[in-house]
């Protein structure tokens, strides 16, 4: 069976998360944006798990849906945990991604994670812990869960972030390495960035919206035709197959928050042959660059760019559709214009990624303003303009020149 699915979420139990962030909006928001599979997130804050355990039945093995419900959306058990440690004499900040076969599994995670740290505290908790020990403890808890490095590039937060992370899977997990069978990209990497790691050949490439905001879910997801469980998607992953795992959906890198190297502060906005001139220093204040996520995959690459390793997983780079409809009309993603389009083009397609994925150039025409569909075929041609982001700032893109947007806003009148 064919499907989208996002795994990495949080729950309105999360900082700095929408208090829409409830299984009521996921469900309904996973319709328009046509995902099948979602993650809860968070199952170790007790409240959340205790709204999972009250509101989620069974459904296929594994997966969950609403009680009592002919929603077609299905839960995936899952969570993040902020591991931070001392590790060979050096700070680590890792975050990990934990997906669980049952409720009785995540019982046994929560009951051990329970006398390391407070995990009410937040969604995401903030462990003292290992990330090997982690793993450790959430495989005795049930050798069906998998442990997967969230976001793995970011700078603050990640197995290879520049800041706090490892040079390598195997010297953040040591024994443990054996079980790491997948890695998320993160929005400032795509796949093709990851595979100038020789290292990574054998590990499977996953992409999520990492969302706190229903709206954002899918912003980056992937594209399964596989048996429609935990265990289907979970052996998918695992044995890496091209046929039952058919594609990601990644955003443009450069629009990530962490793409290029820079400080914020100041303002400086820095490819990696541009920071090695100043050798990493920011040349406003003399302070160290947050160095990016280009920066650190080319200090580990072993690769040029442009190679793809055989067998891997391919990628299609989107732009969400309400970011897609602003461009074209030279208004912002939050108009009121951009909505009622929106509401429009789901109304006559069905869901977003009906629209972005498959959608015909003529039906596109036929639906809405020609510059829109424009702005959609451009998309999938990767035929875009980005200024990359940088030290937590997100990357400014555009599809069309500001001449196209002017005659665009002329024609507004027709909406």
């Amino acid at each position: 069976m064919k499907f989208i699915a996002d795994f990495h979420i949080h729950s309105k139990y999360s900082r700095a998360t929408s208090h829409d962030m409830d299984l009521e909006s996921l469900d309904k928001w996973a319709n328009i944006k046509g995902i099948k599979v979602l993650g809860t997130g968070d199952f170790t804050h007790p409240e959340w798990f205790r709204n999972l355990k009250e509101k989620l039945e069974p459904a296929e093995p594994g997966l969950f849906k609403i009680k009592n419900s002919n929603s077609q959306t299905r839960f995936i058990l899952t969570t993040e945990i902020s591991c931070i440690y001392s590790k060979n004499n050096q700070v680590r900040k890792i975050h990990i991604i934990i997906f669980a076969p049952s409720f009785a599994a995540v019982e046994k995670i929560n009951a051990n994670l329970g006398w390391i740290g407070n995990l009410k505290s937040d969604g995401r908790p903030i462990l003292g812990l290992d990330a090997k020990e982690l793993a450790k403890i959430v495989l005795n808890s049930s050798p069906d869960c998998m442990i997967v490095p969230a976001h793995a590039w970011t700078p603050w937060f990640s197995i290879f972030g520049s800041k706090s992370g490892f040079n390598s899977i195997q010297e953040c997990f040591d024994e443990y390495t054996k079980y790491i069978f997948a890695i998320e990209t993160g929005l400032s990497s795509d796949p093709a960035m990851n595979w100038r790691l020789s290292a990574l050949d054998k590990i499977t490439l996953i992409s999520n919206s990492d969302s706190h905001s229903p709206a954002k879910i899918g912003r980056e997801a992937n594209v399964f035709d596989a048996d429609m469980s935990y265990q289907g998607i979970i052996g998918a992953i695992k044995e890496k197959n091209p046929q039952k795992f058919l594609y990601t959906i990644e955003f443009f890198p450069e629009e990530g928050r962490y793409h290029f190297d820079g400080h914020r502060a100041c303002g400086i906005n820095l490819s990696p042959q541009e920071s090695k001139k100043y050798n990493n220093i920011c040349p406003t204040c003399g302070r160290p660059l947050t160095i990016g996520v280009l920066n650190r995959v080319e200090e580990l690459a072993d690769r040029p760019e442009g190679k793809k390793p055989e067998g891997a997983i391919p990628f299609k780079s989107l732009i969400p559709l309400p970011e897609i409809i602003a461009d074209a009309l030279g208004v912002l993603p939050g108009a009121k214009l951009v909505e009622g389009e929106y509401k429009n083009l789901i109304k006559k397609f069905g869901n977003e990624f009906e629209i972005l994925l498959n959608a015909s150039p003529l039906d596109l025409k036929s639906a809405t303003l020609a510059e829109i569909a424009e702005g959609i075929t451009r998309v999938r041609e990767g035929k875009v303009f980005i200024t990359p982001g940088f030290d937590g700032v997100y990357g400014k893109i555009n599809i069309f020149s500001k001449g196209e947007q002017e005659r665009s806003l002329n024609q507004k009148t027709l909406f």
